[in-house]
């Protein structure tokens, strides 16, 4: 059987780098992709034996050489997965549209950029899975995450349409939905909501983190990670459209 090949965007930490290793596992080609210079990652790329694009997904020009890139390089992508993303806390009256049109631009417009350019792709070869890692914002809403919420509604709204349209060729298309995973984006975002609220590190998580999860833990990476692996593999041709909460309960109420 052809190795399958796997691109991650977002993949140099946290839960794309635990998904690139994840997929590693299940004997993929893997495509990493960051923002960091190429002699950053060195040792991560031959860590997964990975080709490693460096790409600024906030600029749509520079997503269509990447994609161009990475079509010459690979004679076939097989499972793509969009997990880039950024996130800002703000009241709205105070969110700035700078701060708005960068979390949509890089949690959504990417992701319809990339599936846009790979689907013909995938067509043409009848298999593919892309995967896009939503949120439980994609499903609920909390405060102060005006844009984040939005985007992540909306990148499960572009997974239905995907679905829909790539049905008959072998192409599946879901969102996965983590609750809070203790990663880079999340530890930034503690010492912010205690600041807003004028409460210590501690509160926070215990109020505004895990205070949402029913199991009062953080989701791990590699929960995440294993969802992705078992979404991407020839067994679920029938598994298309859903958006998967990995939430500790949060949705559930």
């Amino acid at each position: 059987m052809t190795k399958k090949t796997a691109f991650i965007t977002g993949s140099t930490s946290g839960i794309g780098l635990g998904i690139a290793r994840a997929l590693k596992k299940e004997n993929y080609n893997i495509m990493l992709h960051g923002i960091e210079p190429p002699e950053k990652v060195s040792s991560l790329s031959k860590e997964l034996n990975a080709n490693y694009y460096q790409t600024d997904l906030t600029d749509n020009d520079s997503i269509t050489k990447l994609m161009n890139d990475m079509t010459s390089d690979s004679e076939h992508i097989d499972v793509v997965i969009n997990n880039a993303g950024i996130q800002h806390i703000s009241p709205i009256e105070n969110f700035s549209i700078e701060k708005w049109n960068l979390i949509l631009q890089l949690n959504l417009t990417a992701a319809f950029i990339i599936s846009k350019t790979i689907i013909p792709i995938m067509k043409q070869q009848k298999f593919g899975r892309i995967i896009n890692i939503a949120s439980a914002h994609g499903l609920v809403a909390s405060p102060y995450k005006a844009a984040y919420v939005a985007a992540k509604h909306g990148l499960i709204g572009l997974t239905k349409v995907i679905a829909l349209e790539c049905a008959g060729f072998g192409i599946t298309c879901n969102a996965i939905c983590p609750g809070y995973v203790l990663t880079a984006l999340v530890k930034k975002q503690i010492p912010e909501v205690a600041k807003e609220k004028n409460i210590t590190e501690e509160q926070a998580i215990n109020e505004y983190f895990l205070g949402a999860h029913a199991r009062k833990e953080f989701v791990t990476i590699e929960e995440v990670a294993a969802a992705v692996s078992f979404i991407a593999s020839d067994q679920t041709a029938s598994i298309t459209g859903i958006s998967l909460p990995i939430e500790a309960g949060w949705t559930a109420a």
